[in-house]
């Protein structure tokens, strides 16, 4: 089953020479969540772009190719139409708020669908109560620190009850902590709601952890689709304008460097039993 299906995708961008994507052909399933990586002008945002229909009915190019999300044909669907399918999360939070309060932030965009004025009520109050904004429902968003903000656009796009969801650096403006926290609640509501979740993002070591997937976009194309622990193994991710986690770097050398260790690890739990097992193995 496929939720979003890409077919020999290629877009050049008005003005342009370069194509930003050439021949993006990839399949993605309900549930996933889906790191995005790759250096900064390879094509990630474009292919956000052809997935949420802003490509091409906002920005202006050379477009073949299809992309379908949740069954409609981005091509030929209203982006008005789509937002209610695949919502996004854009780099700064400011760029999406904008109302007097936290709590008419999250209507706006249900008003412009012209829902009835209960369905609106009941959908503020849910992506307020997912989100743990209800206190803050008030509050102007612009009081508000950088994570509340980015919990409040992300509520915004909720309250649309999308399946697919994007987020574009969401964490570029975020101290590690409320980045931590805002990475484990959108994981948290991706697993309670069977969202699909695709973050692109240069700081990968919080996020790699928790993908099920990682997608590589270099030069338009996608040089890598598999696990984020396998592109560690077998890849020299510095030559994809990838940061490599530092606990995979750690445990990458202990493996050029002991014979029998079993392999790259990006999570602290997986690599403290795996040097538990490997010592306890060791000494007998």
């Amino acid at each position: 089953m496929k939720i979003i299906e890409i077919k020999d995708l290629s877009f050049t961008y008005l003005g342009q020479s370069r194509p930003s994507l050439k021949n993006v052909n990839l399949e993605i399933g309900p549930g996933e969540f889906i790191l995005v990586s790759g250096p900064s002008g390879g094509g990630k945002s474009t292919l956000c772009r052809c997935i949420n229909g802003l490509i091409p009915h906002f920005y202006e190019g050379k477009l073949s190719g299809e992309v379908i999300v949740d069954g409609l044909s981005t091509k030929d669907t209203p982006t008005y139409i789509l937002s209610q399918h695949v919502g996004m999360v854009f780099q700064n939070p400011q760029n999406q708020l904008f109302s007097l309060s936290v709590e008419n932030d999250i209507a706006f965009a249900l008003e412009n669908l012209a829902l009835p004025r209960e369905e609106i009520s009941s959908r503020v109050s849910e992506a307020l109560k997912l989100m743990n904004l209800r206190e803050l429902a008030d509050r102007s968003p612009l009081e508000l620190s950088g994570g509340q903000q980015q919990k409040v656009a992300l509520a915004s796009i909720l309250a649309l009850r999308p399946k697919v969801i994007m987020l574009d650096e969401p964490t570029s403006f975020l101290d590690p902590a409320s980045a931590q926290q805002l990475i484990n609640t959108v994981d948290e509501i991706r697993k309670n709601l069977g969202l699909t979740i695709l973050m692109v993002e240069h700081r990968v070591d919080m996020i790699a952890p928790r993908a099920t997937r990682m997608i590589v976009v270099h030069e338009g194309g996608v040089i890598y689709d598999g696990s984020p622990r396998e592109f560690y193994e077998r890849y020299d991710s510095h030559l994809y304008g990838v940061s490599t986690p530092k606990l995979a770097r750690l445990s990458y050398e202990l493996g050029r460097r002991i014979e029998g260790w079993p392999g790259v690890f990006l999570d602290i739990d997986g690599f403290e039993r795996a040097v538990r097992e490997f010592a306890s193995h060791r000494i007998r």
